[in-house]
């Protein structure tokens, strides 16, 4: 689990947990909290690294995708925002 100052996980995971085959698809919430967006980004792709997740598909690389995007970084998005920069 990722961790450090003003890092939030919240999860009922925990080392050596057996994911139910009927699991929930979100196993975990990461908050994060910087003085700016640049370093609130910067603070959630570092979290995302420090997370190991076997044995099932996570979203990690996609969000680090989203977190990467220059549209986003600069604050230029909206609710169709996936849909026109990743063709989904």
């Amino acid at each position: 689990m990722p961790g450090g100052n003003k890092i939030r996980v919240d999860t009922c995971v925990y080392t050596d947990y057996v994911i139910p085959q009927n699991y929930d698809s979100m196993i975990a919430k990461v908050i994060v909290h910087g003085k700016n967006r640049e370093e609130s980004i910067a603070k959630m792709k570092s979290a995302l690294r420090e997370f190991v997740i076997e044995g099932i598909d996570t979203n990690i690389e996609f969000l680090d995708k989203i977190l990467s995007n220059e549209n986003f970084i600069n604050n230029n998005y909206d609710t169709s925002f996936i849909q026109k920069e990743f063709k989904i």
